[in-house]
């Protein structure tokens, strides 16, 4: 049983492959840009490449994220809620609060022990705290995002950031700069009022159990341990996290091929 889940997002689209006894065999991801049924038939078609499967060996195709009802191929489109708790519970099972912090908003979820949906809380009115929040930021101070992480850990604090507000992040950030603060305070700054924003939606669905953190923010060294202070927890990150809803709705395709083939 070969199946397929693509994660149509804001700014990535990710594509997941699973196989027998739901292994995974391809992972793929790539910027979303102005066409997401574009972007979703790339990473469907690179995906493939990376296992010499052909498009004839698929046996399910599911899709989620903000696109998941563009792609003329998928045979079923399921919530990003519902793939993002069945992805984590495939590669970190323990886990019962997930933290999933994409491009544009952020998602605690709450999960049983079968990676099924108990409560969940989303903010997505504004890019507060999001990816494009950081990505912001870094260019501000003339980083990139994958530099983020080292640079806060050469502060020993924060700077203090008074504003969420990804309009007005940026003037905050060069304001902070023109006074002198060291860039790896301000990186810092930023990671931590990250990490409250974050730990206030998780607590509004109660955090249960371990902790585990999805999306491409998961990357980031130094916003994990801004979230572990606060917590005061261990944040556990999968080999996978930008894929976390690609690999749930390919986990769902299985369960759904099967239930066709039967």
């Amino acid at each position: 049983m070969i199946t397929v889940g693509i994660d149509i997002g804001s700014l990535s689209t990710k594509s997941a492959i699973l196989g027998p006894d739901n292994e995974i065999l391809a992972v793929d991801v790539r910027l979303t840009g102005g066409d997401n049924q574009k972007s979703a038939i790339r990473t469907f078609n690179a995906s493939l490449e990376l296992t010499q499967l052909t498009e004839r060996d698929v046996d399910f195709v599911v899709t989620t994220g903000y696109g998941r009802e563009n792609v003329p191929f998928s045979d079923k489109y399921v919530s990003e809620i519902t793939c993002h708790a069945k992805g984590m519970h495939l590669v970190m099972p323990e886990v019962r609060t997930i933290l999933d912090i994409g491009g544009q908003d952020s998602k605690a979820i709450h999960v049983d022990e079968e990676g099924s949906v108990v409560n969940f809380q989303m903010n997505d009115k504004c890019a507060a705290g999001s990816g494009r929040f950081l990505e912001v930021c870094a260019r501000a101070l003339g980083l990139s995002l994958d530099e983020l992480g080292d640079v806060s850990k050469k502060a020993e604090k924060g700077a203090t950031m008074s504003s969420m507000c990804t309009v007005f992040a940026e003037s905050e950030v060069v304001s902070l700069v023109a006074v002198g603060t060291p860039v790896e305070e301000i990186v810092k700054g930023i990671h931590e009022s990250i990490a409250k924003r974050a730990a206030s939606l998780m607590k509004v669905v109660g955090i249960h159990g371990p902790i585990g953190m999805s999306g491409g923010v998961a990357k980031n060294s130094g916003m994990i341990e801004a979230l572990e202070d606060i917590l005061d927890a261990k944040i556990g990150v999968s080999n996978y996290p930008q894929v976390n809803g690609a690999l749930g709705a390919a986990l769902i395709g299985q369960r759904l091929a099967l239930r066709k083939a039967s």
